[in-house]
């Protein structure tokens, strides 16, 4: 059994850790962040394009919210191609539901994968040939896999594979049988794991047949698909919100993980256009009109041409001015944006800034 992928792009998320730039009618997929001109929805279809065939093959799972955007960036994707969830529930209700719908216009064998809409992928050619090899396993073997990327430093930001046993060779890479998912290290805990060669980082890329995926999600998380089964979307209200990885990854004997080297990032906050755009040569990372003076380790970034910003004696801060905003942030405590506009939902004056 050989088959094309019908790709799923993960589109409903709001993207906090980028604000003030990302607001609720703007959420990160929606923002060009790697200077390439591009948002990162469109760069997302762009790459997966290919290996769908066309539009007619690939798919949209987006928040009510934001489905208007998703229309507009993407005008020659099929209306009904675009599956528009009631509330966000986090990616297992996201992934399960459109598996059932894409079942019913395809059959249970065929065969899915799912990739959120924020990831920047840096070798196209890489990337297509990893995800071959993983429609490869999918399409052949009762297998979930996942596509582990090489881990170039300790992040303690992102979750983490161990490998086990190799299963074979498709497309000339190796597959192995996943023995646990960690989430989230801290600093020692990933330093050993990178030291063993065996661990990747967990990039939240899935490629399963339909039959394979939907019979494990009813062994392990019941309470999710059954009553998607039952009545599709209605039953969002009765659904907790709970994340793939922890409803189904690390439960089933079922998951593979491809490892994958093709130049990635989850662009989660600020500080990834760091590691995207500095140069070795730069002080800093500037997207604005920025004169700095004594002023090193800042990613500075304006909406507006006409703004300047200035700097004096600064170092390892993010600089955004967007609007009527400004956010001044050490750059190790970006994280905590989340927290911040929590604060600003609780003042009416404040909520058209969200």
């Amino acid at each position: 059994m050989n088959q094309s992928l019908i790709p799923v792009i993960l589109a409903g998320g709001k993207g906090e850790r980028f604000w003030p730039l990302s607001r609720q009618n703007r959420p990160k997929q929606f923002l060009s962040l790697d200077g390439s001109g591009k948002t990162l929805l469109e760069a997302t279809a762009d790459r997966l394009l290919p290996l769908a065939g066309g539009w007619e093959r690939l798919w949209v799972c987006t928040a009510a919210e934001v489905a208007d955007g998703v229309r507009e960036r993407l005008p020659q994707l099929p209306k009904e191609n675009i599956l528009i969830e009631p509330e966000r529930r986090d990616t297992a209700p996201a992934v399960a539901w459109t598996t059932l719908e894409v079942a019913k216009r395809y059959g249970q064998q065929a065969v899915l994968g799912f990739f959120p809409a924020d990831h920047w992928i840096g070798n196209q050619q890489a990337f297509q040939t990893t995800l071959q090899a993983a429609t490869e396993l999918a399409s052949n073997e009762a297998a979930i896999a996942t596509l582990g990327i090489t881990p170039t430093y300790p992040s303690t930001g992102y979750g983490y594979i161990e490998q086990g046993e190799l299963k074979g060779d498709f497309q000339g890479l190796p597959t192995y049988k996943v023995t646990r998912f960690t989430e989230k290290p801290d600093r020692q805990t990933a330093e050993s794991f990178i030291s063993t060669g065996r661990f990747s980082w967990n990039s939240g890329m899935f490629i399963f047949r339909a039959s394979v995926f939907l019979t494990e999600m009813q062994k392990y998380a019941s309470e999710i698909f059954l009553p998607l089964q039952a009545v599709g979307k209605a039953a969002y209200g009765q659904l907790t919100k709970k994340s793939i990885d922890y409803a189904l990854m690390e439960k089933t004997q079922l998951a593979y993980v491809v490892p994958a080297n093709f130049g990635w990032d989850d662009l989660g906050d600020w500080n990834a256009l760091e590691r995207l755009l500095k140069k070795d040569n730069q002080n800093n990372v500037e997207l604005a009109d920025h004169v700095g003076q004594e002023t090193k380790g800042a990613i500075v970034y304006a909406s507006d041409d006409e703004e300047v910003i200035v700097t004096i004696g600064l170092e390892d801060l993010v600089i955004v001015r967007d609007g009527k905003v400004t956010l001044v942030a050490q750059k190790n405590r970006t994280q905590e944006i989340k927290q911040v506009l929590k604060q600003l939902q609780t003042h009416p004056k404040y909520k058209k800034l969200l």
